[in-house]
């Protein structure tokens, strides 16, 4: 009763945050994994518990001792099973998992769309929390622009960015010509490749 109590408390919790997603595809696309861990949890419980409960139904009722171990191997295999795909799908958020497809492009947008940018070399996001999304960008803007005007640009950004994607508590841009960004990043290739042999 207490595990049947706790799981419908969870679930209905995730239904408020899945919205018309199926229940896979929601977890998928979670940031917080707390709300999904603890229903997953629920759910091995509660399969946990009839198991048991079949596992020794059979034994008594049918003479089958050995049921009684064997719903003990299904109560490992579920646990076991649970807690792989749980591990599978909160390892990129906690080493850093990149913000969706729709915050970049978006991002991207607001960018292209400002007249003092030239190029944009490079885009990075990392979640560093459900609602806490780091953004670093390398932008190309135009060399006739002064220091001043360069400084207002990437405030002008900054402020249109964040009023989007509220979500982006931290943002950082980087100056750099398209020409330098490409070479370093040739460099840091070679590097890499040099490495790896």
């Amino acid at each position: 009763m207490f595990e049947a109590g706790s799981l419908y408390v969870a679930a209905k919790e995730f239904n408020k945050l899945r919205g018309r997603r199926q229940w896979i595809s929601a977890v998928r696309h979670s940031k917080d994994p707390a709300v999904f861990t603890v229903l997953f949890e629920d759910v091995a419980a509660m399969a946990g518990l009839f198991i048991a409960l079949v596992g020794l139904l059979l034994a008594e009722h049918m003479q089958l001792p050995w049921m009684d171990g064997a719903a003990s191997i299904g109560i490992g295999l579920v646990l076991a099973l649970t807690a792989i795909f749980l591990a599978y799908e909160t390892k990129a958020l906690l080493i850093g998992e990149a913000a969706s497809e729709v915050l970049r492009v978006g991002v991207q947008e607001i960018v292209a769309n400002a007249d003092s940018v030239r190029h944009i070399n490079e885009l990075r996001t990392m979640h560093m929390g459900p609602e806490d999304v780091l953004l670093a960008i390398s932008l190309d803007f135009h060399d006739d622009l002064t220091a001043g005007k360069v400084e207002e640009a990437i405030y002008i950004l900054e402020m249109a960015i964040k009023a989007r994607f509220p979500e982006i508590t931290r943002l950082f841009i980087e100056v750099q010509s398209k020409e330098r960004h490409d070479e370093v990043a040739a460099k840091e290739a070679a590097q890499r490749s040099a490495a790896r042999r």
